[in-house]
């Protein structure tokens, strides 16, 4: 006796092992099950509707052992037969029994790219979406499945779960941006830099576009709210060496100075000529032109931000990048050359800070075990 799988999982969104086990959970996790007497005998007592204890506990005991049999088996099977959109689908609803969303938005995909009007994927990547926290795109994978499915009432559910999520993190976006956005400038000889007091914004989400007298910067908040400022600047700047830089505090513009002159202000009337009567900025403390009774030290306020940025924490390979330059700068003449000479020999396979060493002898290039060397 076989028992087809059924669709309780995508009606009801997902139970945990150790919560108790209804009956409709009993009769899913016999599926997984390839051994007749098992399936048998839990058919028995799902038609008896006789629950008991130690049914209870063995299934708690069993369904992870059992996924994980079901995974090698789809495996394997997906192995002799890798065009077969069906057992992508079975696997990526295992994934989701285990948690494991990633690997079941994986396998949806793929289902997809083998049958595209697969209503079941896109209901399973709708679902490894959902639990990702990634409501928008959860939300367009379960609108696109019941397009192919109307009839299956689990689109409609879930379809409001991913509303009710998106409503409640717009909300809660909402309140975390500030009414107004403040921003401040300051100078040195070479440029002028504009910093805008927001934290943590996306790079996805700016846009800068540096002219030669205005200076445009837009910004999404959420998908109702945008930032936009444009300003009018005094004097002419050089484009092409300006740039921008988002950390975690605040997104700092840095515009070029085509001359070492002073900006009595920010802002210039749009149109107006580039009078050039700024005086040069000298290297004494750089005050900002204010009406008000007290000047900023913008040189403490320079030092400040770089030591700012020179304490941000990163991840990944951007904190790795950071460390090999801190090294390169910090270390000697024979430190370079040595860097220098290792990674350019090896292909960008080995970095070596021990001159010594490497200045004897031609550097091999050394990928990691798990990679092949290749020129292009």
């Amino acid at each position: 006796m076989r028992l087809r799988l059924q669709r309780s999982d995508e009606r009801k969104p997902w139970f945990s092992p150790w919560r108790s086990v209804e009956a409709e959970e009993i009769l899913l996790l016999v599926s997984f099950f390839s051994k007749s007497h098992f399936a048998n005998q839990f058919s028995l007592i799902y038609q008896a509707r006789h629950f008991t204890v130690g049914c209870i506990s063995f299934c708690r005991k069993c369904q992870v052992n059992v996924l994980y049999l079901h995974l090698q088996k789809l495996t394997a099977a997906l192995e002799q037969k890798p065009d077969n959109a069906e057992y992508y689908c079975q696997r990526a609803y295992a994934y989701i029994l285990l948690q494991n969303y990633h690997d079941a938005i994986t396998d949806s995909k793929k289902a997809l790219a083998l049958d595209p009007n697969n209503a079941v994927a896109f209901l399973r990547q709708g679902i490894g979406e959902y639990y990702m926290k990634n409501y928008a795109s959860a939300l367009k994978s379960f609108n696109e499945g019941q397009k192919l499915d109307s009839a299956d009432s689990a689109f409609p559910v879930w379809i409001k779960k991913c509303e009710e999520a998106l409503s409640a993190a717009g909300s809660q976006a909402k309140m975390s941006w500030p009414s107004k956005i403040k921003y401040d400038w300051y100078q040195t000889d070479s440029h002028v830099i504009v910093t805008i007091m927001i934290k943590h914004a996306k790079q996805d989400d700016v846009n800068v576009t540096f002219s030669e007298k205005e200076l445009n910067i837009s910004l999404r908040l959420s998908s109702e709210e945008n930032y936009n400022l444009k300003l009018h600047l005094l004097h002419s700047i050089v484009p092409e060496q300006s740039l921008f830089k988002i950390l975690s505090t605040k997104i700092e513009l840095k515009m070029k100075k085509p001359e070492a002159l002073r900006w009595e202000k920010l802002e210039g009337h749009d149109g107006s000529p580039d009078l050039k009567q700024g005086a040069p900025v000298s290297n004494s403390t750089l005050l900002y032109p204010s009406s008000s009774h007290y000047t900023k030290n913008w040189d403490k306020l320079v030092g400040e931000i770089k030591e700012e940025e020179k304490n941000e924490k990163l991840e990944g390979d951007a904190a790795l990048n950071k460390l090999f330059q801190q090294i390169y700068s910090d270390g000697t003449d024979e430190v370079k050359r040595a860097m220098n000479k290792s990674f350019m020999e090896s292909g960008g396979t080995v970095l070596s800070t021990n001159w010594s060493d490497v200045g004897k002898r031609k550097v091999e290039v050394n990928p990691p075990d798990d990679m092949e060397w290749k020129k292009f």
